[in-house]
């Protein structure tokens, strides 16, 4: 019987009839209400994804923000917190690979970004997944998981950024007439309409389903923001093509108006279909460009005011839901790719802790990289203000919405993707584990895997941006490192030594994985 339909009986019926419904519920038969159960199964899903925000940035995460982010925190009162939720990823291609796919980053070869498509083609995605099932699926914003880009020409060698950051792609030329296959039009989705990549990589275009809106005619110079910022923060982009119908500062809310247009026309254009909206925001990562309403309103400087104003146009978005009678049926769902680019220097300059006591930062094994805030809002079916410490991945959206819609996957698809279905309805027990531990990737080949209590990072150093990202051990060091997060969230003492058989036991978890080629049964 389905869950929402189960919880309306709950409130509405007298003693007597709830005990009807629950021997209804166990002999499997239901009462005839095809309208809750359609909803219930179909709800509109609208997956909103912003990009290098951290863990301590949100109001409800942590007391001691200095960003203000009204709606994010509204989002979850109105909804279910995670406390333990992970990106399969500490970078931004591999996060979204997992996400859209289910599977670990590390079973593909993300390095082909950006001149091939990351996604193999044929491969199950959780917009072609809910397209089989009947939905409109719709995304805007940044994709950076490649297009299949043999027919650009590259007439420079490839440069390399102040930051490390191949941008050979930064000149290649774009011939507006030719479909950039590989992308989110190839991949599931029947519209699209965002960029490549982030707001700091080159070239810089709009592209409309799988044709460039305007191609990169123009050029814009690199802006390295200096002071106490490093390359990689405040106001930094790449030299490179640029539109002539693109400006930087106005990309965030050019998705909003995409994403609020799709919401307000879907019952119009598409009366049948429910609606799956994947927003995928470029910011705050770089460049932080708050518009001057938003200047100084954070006491993060320009960080917080950018993520301040990440946080009002996702306000917009949930308004246009609102307004167009959606927010019943809908289920919303809110997190980021991995964790923020913030230095001890900006917590001691700002007094603001963008990863809210956790150690590292984006591209780490530690979990500032890559624990993330993960708020889901469903009306009927989630209880508000809920929070819960399931461990879980952004893998598992791909079950999870195959639960939703009655689907059962295939052999081949989401090989890591659990359902977290009975977390949203508050039928899985809270001791008791809803998947097996999670893995992220990392960079320099390192990867991290916990089951909420232990975790393994299979080296030593962070794998990413905290120095020092790797160390070589020497003869009495340990291979790698192992904390209880219990006890020691904050990462600080390496237990390997003391619990060589919880290491073992994780070691050959991750063996097994690697072995299967998958951690789902």
């Amino acid at each position: 019987m389905p869950i929402k339909s189960i919880k309306y009986l709950s409130n509405s019926l007298s003693s007597g009839l709830q005990i009807v419904a629950f021997v209804v519920l166990l002999t499997g038969c239901s009462f005839d209400n095809e309208a809750e159960s359609q909803k219930i199964k179909n709800p509109n899903i609208v997956l909103i994804f912003v990009d290098d925000m951290g863990y301590g940035d949100v109001g409800v995460y942590n007391k001691d923000s200095k960003i203000p982010t009204p709606h994010i925190d509204g989002l979850a009162v109105e909804g279910i917190r995670f406390m333990d939720a992970h990106a399969p990823g500490a970078l931004c291609h591999p996060s979204r690979y997992g996400l859209l796919t289910g599977r670990y980053p590390y079973r593909t070869d993300t390095s082909v970004w950006p001149n091939e498509p990351v996604i193999e083609e044929g491969r199950m995605t959780i917009a072609s997944l809910l397209r089989s099932e009947g939905y409109w699926t719709a995304m805007v914003g940044k994709w950076h998981l490649g297009f299949d880009e043999s027919h650009t020409t590259d007439p420079s060698a490839s440069a390399d950024s102040p930051s490390g950051a191949n941008t050979g792609a930064a000149y290649r030329q774009y011939d507006q007439d030719h479909p950039l296959k590989g992308g989110p039009y190839d991949r599931g989705f029947d519209s699209f309409f965002g960029i490549r990549a982030s707001t700091d990589i080159p070239p810089y275009f709009y592209i409309r389903d799988d044709k460039i809106v305007s191609p990169p005619t123009d050029k814009v110079h690199d802006n390295f923001s200096g002071g106490i910022w490093t390359n990689i923060q405040g106001a930094f982009w790449r030299e490179g093509g640029i539109a002539p119908d693109l400006e930087l500062i106005d990309v965030m809310p050019r998705f909003t108006e995409e994403s609020i247009k799709i919401i307000e026309e879907h019952d119009f254009k598409n009366p049948d279909q429910p609606l799956f909206l994947y927003v995928s925001y470029p910011s705050p990562h770089t460049p932080w460009l708050p518009t001057e309403e938003f200047e100084g309103v954070s006491g993060a400087g320009m960080y917080g005011d950018f993520m301040a104003m990440a946080d009002a146009e996702i306000g917009k978005i949930l308004s246009a839901i609102e307004q167009a009678n959606m927010s019943e049926e809908t289920l919303v769902i809110f997190t980021s790719d991995n964790g923020p680019v913030w230095y001890e220097k900006d917590i001691e300059r700002f007094g603001h802790d963008s990863v809210g006591g956790l150690r590292g930062m984006k591209g780490d094994a530690y979990e500032g990289g890559h624990r993330m805030p993960f708020i889901v809002r469903w009306p009927g079916v989630v209880d508000a203000d809920a929070i819960t410490h399931q461990t879980i991945s952004f893998t598992d959206m791909l079950a999870t919405f195959a639960d939703i819609t009655g689907t059962e996957l295939p052999v081949d698809a989401g090989e890591d993707s659990f359902s977290i279905l009975p977390v949203l309805s508050g039928s899985q027990p809270e001791s008791e584990a809803i998947r097996p531990p999670v893995v992220v990737t990392v960079g320099r080949g390192m990867r991290s895997i916990q089951d909420g209590t232990w975790k393994l990072i299979d080296g030593l150093g962070s794998g990413g941006f905290t120095s020092p990202a790797y160390i070589e051990p020497g003869p009495e060091d340990p291979e790698g490192q192992l904390y209880n997060l219990e006890e020691d969230l904050a990462e600080t003492n390496n237990l390997w030594h003391d619990h060589p058989e919880e290491a073992d036991r994780l070691l050959q978890l991750l063996n097994e994985y690697d072995q299967k080629e998958r951690s789902r049964p």
